[in-house]
C-alpha cells in the first residue's frame, strides 16, 4: 500500500472530501440493507448479497475497461482458480454473514462486533500460524475485547443467531486478510481490481444456494409486496452503492495517512451507529453505549500501536541490516497481516 504524505492545503481538503464520501457510501449501504430487511420485509440476505456481487462485477468492469479509472492487473488463468477463487469464497462468506447479522441484530450492535476484527486477526495468526506479536499489540486488544463483552452483555436487542453470524463474519474478514498476504503475493491489487476478479467468482458461488434456499420466498415476495417497483429500485440501488463504497475506498487510501485512515474508520463506525439509531430507534442502554465507545477507542489505540511499531521496525535510509534480522524471533511476524490502510471490500 502506498503511504500518503502529510496532507496540507489542497491536500487536506481532498483528504477531508475523500473521508466524507467514504463515510457517506458506507453508512448509506448499511442503512439501506437494514431498511431492505426491516422495512421492505425482504428477508433474503443471500439474494441481497448476490445482487451486490452482480452490481460490483458490472461496476468494476465499467471502471476498468470503460472509465479507465485503474489499469487492469493481469492474472494468470491458473492463478485465478488457485489464488483468487479461495479468496472469493471467503469474501462471499464475509459479505453474506454481514447481511445475515443485519437481518437479526441492530446496526449499532453489528458495527461494534465488526470492530472485533483486529483481535480475531491477531489471534488467528497466533494460533494457526504461530506468529509472534509484541506485548503492546496484545495490550491494545484488551479494550477491544472488553468493549465487545460489555456491549454484548448489555445489548437490549440481542439475538444469538445474529451475534454468531457477526462474530463468524469477523473470522471470515480476518481469514480473507491473511489469505490475501499469501495467495496474492506478487499481485499489487487495489480495491477495484480486487472486486473485478473476486465479485464474479462470489456471484457464481452464491447464485445456486440463493436460488435453492430463498428462491421460493423471493417469488412469493414479488407477488405479495405492494410497491414492487420502488422496492426493486432500493434493492438494486444498494448493490450499486456497495460497489461505489469499494470505489471510494481507493481515494481514501491514496488521500490520507495511515493514522488518519485508522481514526476515520473508527469514527465512521460511530457515525453509522448514530445514524442507524436516529432512523430505526433501536433501544440502546447507557452501558451499551459505553461498551461501544470503549471498543472504538480500543481500535484507535490498536491502530496507533501498530503504526508506532511499524515505524520502529522500518530501517533508516542507507542503514545496513543487522544480525538481528536473521534471529528466529525477528523472523516471526511482529505485526498482524492487516495493512495500515486495509482495503475493506
Amino acid at each position: 500500500m502506498e503511504q500518503g504524505g502529510a496532507p496540507s492545503g489542497l491536500g487536506s481538503m481532498r483528504a477531508l472530501l475523500a473521508i466524507l464520501q467514504w463515510w457517506g457510501f458506507n453508512v448509506t449501504v448499511i442503512i439501506i440493507n437494514k431498511w431492505i430487511f426491516q422495512k421492505l420485509d425482504f428477508k433474503f440476505p443471500l439474494t441481497v448479497s448476490c445482487v451486490h456481487f452482480i452490481c460490483s462485477s458490472i461496476g468494476a468492469y465499467i471502471a476498468i475497461h470503460v472509465l479507465k479509472a485503474k489499469p487492469l492487473i493481469e492474472v494468470e488463468p491458473e492463478d485465478r482458480w488457485r489464488r483468487i477463487f479461495p479468496m472469493s469464497f471467503v469474501f462471499c462468506i464475509n459479505i453474506v454473514l454481514g447481511n445475515v447479522s443485519l437481518r437479526y441484530i441492530p446496526v449499532s450492535f453489528m458495527q461494534t462486533i465488526k470492530s472485533f476484527t483486529p483481535a480475531t486477526t491477531v489471534i488467528l495468526q497466533w494460533l494457526v500460524w504461530s506468529k509472534y506479536f509484541e506485548w503492546r499489540i496484545w495490550a491494545s486488544l484488551v479494550p477491544i475485547v472488553g468493549g465487545i463483552l460489555l456491549t454484548s452483555i448489555t445489548e437490549l436487542s440481542f439475538n444469538m443467531f445474529g451475534f454468531c453470524a457477526a462474530m463468524v463474519g469477523c473470522l471470515a474478514t480476518s481469514t480473507k486478510t491473511i489469505l490475501a498476504e499469501s495467495l496474492l503475493h506478487g499481485y499489487k491489487f487495489d480495491s477495484i481490481n480486487t472486486v473485478y476478479y473476486m465479485a464474479p467468482f462470489a456471484t457464481m458461488i452464491l447464485a445456486l444456494p440463493a436460488m435453492l434456499l430463498e428462491g421460493g420466498g423471493v417469488v412469493t415476495w414479488f407477488y405479495t409486496h405492494e410497491s414492487i417497483g420502488s422496492a426493486l429500485i432500493i434493492i438494486i440501488g444498494s448493490g450499486v452503492l456497495a460497489f461505489c463504497l469499494n470505489f471510494s475506498i481507493f481515494y481514501v487510501i491514496h488521500s490520507t495517512t495511515a493514522v488518519t485512515f485508522n481514526v476515520a474508520g473508527n469514527l465512521k463506525v460511530a457515525v453509522a451507529v448514530l445514524v442507524s439509531w436516529l432512523i430505526f430507534r433501536n433501544p440502546i442502554s447507557a452501558m451499551n453505549a459505553i461498551g461501544c465507545a470503549i471498543t472504538l477507542v480500543g481500535c484507535t489505540f490498536y491502530g496507533y500501536v501498530r503504526h508506532l511499531i511499524s515505524q520502529q521496525q522500518a530501517p533508516a535510509p542507507g542503514s545496513p541490516r543487522t544480525s538481528q534480522t536473521n534471529s528466529p524471533r525477528s523472523r516471526m511476524e511482529m505485526l498482524p497481516l492487516v495493512g495500515d490502510k486495509q482495503e475493506k471490500v
